[in-house]
């Protein structure tokens, strides 16, 4: 059995919030949204649209050259 405390948990400071894509209308309207959470003290749901703004796929812009 044991009779020792664990070490304390070490949490990592929250993410910035990521900006929107350029020109993507998507990650606006998430941007206002989150805007609007975070006016309304809502921090889960801000931290749902900063999510779904870090995924939202947006093309690559094409490279030059060979292909590795």
């Amino acid at each position: 059995m044991k009779t020792t405390m664990s070490p304390p948990v070490t949490l990592a400071m929250p993410l910035d919030d990521p900006p929107p894509a350029p020109d993507c209308g998507v990650c606006t309207a998430l941007a206002r949204q989150r805007a609007d959470a975070t006016t309304a003290g809502d921090p889960s749901r801000a931290t749902d649209c900063n999510v779904e703004i870090r995924n939202h796929p947006h093309p690559h812009p094409k490279r030059h050259g060979r292909r590795p």
